[in-house]
């Protein structure tokens, strides 16, 4: 039994469930195709108090990250891996809380936590992933605005964002330390979606190019003090490893159960799939894995809610968690034989969907970097 998630959490994860079977389960390969969710999504989910969660009073959530795990974990649970709620509530919406002015938090918050507006964040540039000290989009002073600009790409929440936070030098010749944050609005002048980008996993969350053609960004806009983003993004990390962590888990376990029921229903040669000691042996490894991830993460969930999740631990649970989800979910997937390889929102998508887990977040040879400084 779990400890870490106390029984408010335990109860709001009825409450998750019911919504995401009722509202997004039915609807994720149409939104898959589509290649985005529905903005009326995000609303009823405001309007169900599943976004910013841990957002304190008086900007709504009013939760702790235990409650927004459960909805990362049930949202694995049927790899609901178009919706980008995560992204928005635990990327986004913590840099505004703890950076943001009164005005900011105000203007904004607020509305993520309705579903009203769609939170983004831009780092990644065409030729720069990883080394953020090397991005080129520009950010200049010119009385109280910043005059912005530059190109983002694999912006997740691309489309449908209301606002992003865009990644910029203020002063290019201070190298990392010269980085800012800057929030953009949707219909700010100069400011241009590019094309929807076509992945081969998490087909329904709208990922797109953004174009920042001379900009006018208020002064207001300026997130925290100038030149002092790269800081922040490096305190900030910690939770979105965690978050992948998480999600990876509950992903292993879902389709772990999936896989056992499946082979007990299949028959192969008057036999079913489980009674063959291979199958048995490959689905006690990965309950046993599976038990060992969860209680490391679970750990790390702990440290995080008491304030301890450092970057090393963030870092471990990241890189084991993913690495362990694609493997195991590849060996899964060869349970099921060839209805694994069918896109049905089964197995095989969970599987696909897994891949950018070892890249996104810092990829995992960045995480064996951070680990090896403390060796």
């Amino acid at each position: 039994m779990r400890t870490v998630l106390r029984e408010d959490h335990e109860a709001f994860r009825v409450q998750v469930r019911r919504f995401v079977e009722r509202e997004i389960a039915p609807h994720h390969l149409e939104w898959e195709d589509a290649g985005r969710v529905p903005l009326s999504l995000w609303q009823a989910a405001g309007q169900a108090g599943l976004l910013c969660t841990t957002l304190p009073d008086p900007y709504g959530g009013g939760g702790d990250f235990g409650h927004a795990a459960v909805i990362i974990e049930e949202l694995a649970r049927v790899n609901a891996t178009g919706v980008g709620f995560s992204l928005h509530s635990e990327v986004v919406a913590p840099y505004l809380n703890a950076y943001g002015s009164d005005w900011q938090k105000q203007r904004w918050l607020l509305a993520m936590v309705q579903g009203q507006t769609v939170g983004a964040i831009a780092m990644t540039e065409p030729d720069v992933g990883s080394d953020l000290k090397a991005i080129r989009t520009r950010a200049e002073r010119d009385g109280e605005h910043y005059v912005l600009t530059g190109q983002k790409t694999y912006i997740s929440n691309g489309l449908n964002a209301g606002l992003v936070i865009v990644v910029a030098k203020t002063d290019p010749e201070m190298g990392a330390k010269g980085i800012s944050l800057l929030v953009v609005e949707d219909g700010m002048p100069g400011f241009e979606r590019g094309r929807a980008l076509r992945k081969i996993g998490l087909r329904g969350q709208d990922t797109a190019e953004l174009f920042f053609d001379q900009v006018r960004v208020p002064v207001s806009h300026l997130l925290g003090e100038e030149n002092q983003g790269f800081r922040y993004l490096m305190h900030q990390l910690a939770q979105e490893r965690l978050v992948i962590a998480v999600r990876a888990a509950a992903s292993i376990e879902a389709f772990l159960e999936r896989t056992i029921a499946w082979t007990r229903e299949r028959k192969v040669f008057g036999q079913s799939v489980f009674d063959y000691q291979n199958t048995r042996f490959k689905l006690a490894e990965a309950k046993a894995k599976s038990v060992m991830l969860r209680t490391f993460v679970d750990d790390c969930l702990a440290r995080h809610l008491r304030g301890e999740l450092d970057a090393e631990r963030a870092a471990m649970a990241k890189l084991n968690a993913s690495e362990m989800q694609n493997q195991l979910l590849d060996e899964l997937l060869q349970m099921h034989g060839g209805t694994g390889f069918m896109a049905d929102g089964g197995i095989g998508s969970a599987w696909v969907d897994a891949r950018v887990a070892r890249i996104y977040g810092g990829s995992n040879e960045i995480m064996k970097e951070i680990v090896a400084r403390g060796l």
